[in-house]
């Protein structure tokens, strides 16, 4: 199992920019991640241990307020940013120093692409991932659909498969974690929508998303009927009350960790444009009022060596973005849930929902305009179009009193992002 990644150009880069294989000057790590006391102690001693660094992680809040004001007066201490791709985009891309020339990169050209922020340059470098993904009984493997290869599924086959277990079974084996607590919502922002309308917000209610509801018509069909109380799949996995299931990385643990031979892990489907799925990218980046440029950009690389990847999956359990073997000594369930983030970040089809950015204390209404479609459509059985039309409205309320500016996969925008 390896995380691969675009490594052209690492061996020159990383001669020069890492003639040694520590940073040579103190640089302050300035760090939205990793904040918990146990993962920032983990973060300086594994992960730093023997690099001359000031690793601080801090809230959003303070770490924009004094980032702003080193900005604003041109000089500062900080020498590198630790952040999630959505802190990054809010920001002024002039703020941040091109990295491309160091050659080091992610496994996605997708991620890679991101990183650009919109620009020709590489304003953060991908650091660190976690994901959603799909785990199965092994039971199931034999009523998989002729041909499919359970690495690259699309909707309608993984809709057939939960078919042919509903059949041979006489039960719905297929879980979603449609509870109150459950992460329903992510999958129609970061898979369902990206799969089919190759956006979310712009593309709500287009005759895409309508398809998009079709399809999640067709798999609720075939899905165990109980999920409207089911939160965390890994509990109905160790049950056998499911055989295949959709979740956070996080909330299938537990199955792969009690029986890791009885399941396997694999990604998220694809449909018409693309694998849909929601990353969560945390980046490292340079400010250009970095007072020591060589020393951040050393210590930028050092974040992207293979070994410091699996010292970072240690601490902070976010999954590698590089070429990696994960060690034999790892859980089962990070062993499992790593190799298929790996291969769906790097899929060729790949097409990244990400977290929404930018709304506030309106995330939670976004997330409901979601949880409502999903509820009208798919269990009260409501006219698709309608629902939408009207879903819209809200939706649209919404982006316009929070200004917050697409993010992908839909199309960047000057202002608030529109609902087309």
């Amino acid at each position: 199992m390896k995380f691969t990644a675009n490594l052209a150009g690492a061996v020159s880069g990383l001669t020069i920019m890492v003639s040694a294989a520590a940073v040579n000057a103190e640089v302050l790590f300035w760090s939205t991640q990793a904040k918990p006391v146990e993962e920032a102690q983990a973060m300086r001693e594994q992960v730093l241990g023997g690099q001359d660094v000031d690793y601080q992680p801090n809230d959003g809040g303070p770490w924009m307020t004094r980032l702003n004001a080193e900005l604003q007066a041109g000089s500062g201490s900080i020498g590198v940013l630790g952040a999630l791709h959505g802190d990054f985009s809010a920001m002024n891309p002039d703020d941040l120093v091109d990295l491309g020339e160091l050659g080091v990169g992610a496994a996605s050209a997708t991620f890679n692409d991101l990183a650009k922020l919109g620009t020709a340059d590489s304003q953060y470098i991908p650091w660190m991932q976690a994901s959603y993904i799909m785990a199965a009984n092994k039971k199931a493997l034999e009523h998989l659909p002729a041909g499919a290869d359970i690495n690259a599924l699309t909707y309608d086959q993984l809709i057939e498969w939960s078919g042919n277990v509903k059949k041979a079974t006489g039960e719905a084996k297929f879980g979603f974690p449609a509870g109150p607590k459950g992460l329903k919502h992510r999958f129609f922002q970061g898979y369902l929508y990206p799969s089919y309308t190759d956006g979310v917000v712009r593309t709500f209610a287009s005759d895409a998303a309508v398809t998009a509801w079709e399809k999640m018509r067709e798999l609720w069909a075939v899905t165990n009927p109980a999920s409207t109380n089911f939160s965390f799949l890994q509990e109905q996995l160790l049950s056998e009350d499911v055989w295949i299931a959709f979740d956070h990385t996080s909330r299938l643990a537990a199955a792969f960790n009690e029986r890791p031979d009885d399941f396997v892990a694999f990604p998220a489907p694809a449909g018409p444009t693309g694998r849909g799925f929601m990353p969560v990218i945390a980046g490292v980046a340079i400010p250009r009022t970095a007072p020591d440029m060589d020393a951040a950009k050393a210590l930028v690389a050092h974040m992207l060596k293979p070994e410091t990847q699996i010292a970072t999956l240690r601490a902070t359990n976010f999954f590698p973005v590089v070429d990696v073997a994960l060690p034999d000594d790892l859980p089962p369930s990070v062993q499992a849930a790593g190799g298929a983030v790996a291969i769906m970040s790097a899929s060729a089809d790949a097409n990244p929902g990400l977290l929404p950015a930018g709304l506030g204390d309106k995330g939670g209404d976004f997330n409901r305009v979601f949880v409502d479609s999903f509820e009208r459509i798919v269990l009260a059985g409501q006219p698709i179009r309608a629902v939408l039309d009207d879903q819209k409205k809200t939706l649209e309320k919404i982006m316009n009193e929070t200004g917050a500016p697409c993010w992908a996969p839909d199309a960047p925008s000057e202002g608030a992002c529109p609902v087309e």
